[in-house]
């Protein structure tokens, strides 16, 4: 076992059994989480260097860690995983020589983006452009004979 995710709710611990784990509602994901808030593909977890890293999938409610949203990072033994509304608890020991991967930069996030009230800079740049809003058609500038006509007679030339 690479460690576990222990429900702060109460429950049983999860084994971490394999290296990369995908976790989400789906069937077909190696840590399977039925609950409505939990994304088909949520987040995936991936052992690198001893040290576990989560990457949220682009999911609906996100991944916390310690209370930061987070779209990678890396944890931290004891650190507050928060996968939607469910937090958990990993418990792992680090193997290897690696020392404990660098902490993010806390301003590579703006805080609407850490609050999930605004999508992140690379998110909109890659987003399909809409179709460019229909004009009304110009309007005609030329008459034909009998319109001129009309005109010439109400304006009284």
């Amino acid at each position: 076992m690479l460690g576990e995710l222990v429900p702060q709710g109460g429950g049983d611990p999860i084994p971490l059994l394999q290296p990369k784990l995908m976790i989400g509602r789906r069937s077909s994901c190696d840590i399977v989480l039925i609950f409505p808030n939990i994304s088909s593909q949520h987040c995936e977890l991936e052992l690198i260097d001893g040290y576990w890293q989560v990457r949220d999938l682009q999911s609906r409610n996100g991944v916390k860690v310690n209370g930061d949203r987070v779209t990678t990072r890396f944890l931290r033994p004891g650190d507050d995983l928060a996968i939607a509304k469910n937090h958990y608890r990993i418990q792992y020991e680090p193997s290897g020589d690696a020392p404990p991967p660098p902490e993010e930069d806390p301003f590579a996030m703006s805080l609407l983006e850490k609050a999930g009230l605004e999508k992140a800079a690379d998110e909109r740049r890659n987003r399909p452009r809409l179709p460019p809003v229909a004009r009304n058609a110009p309007t005609q500038d030329k008459f034909n004979a009998d319109e001129d006509a009309a005109m010439d007679w109400l304006m009284g030339d």
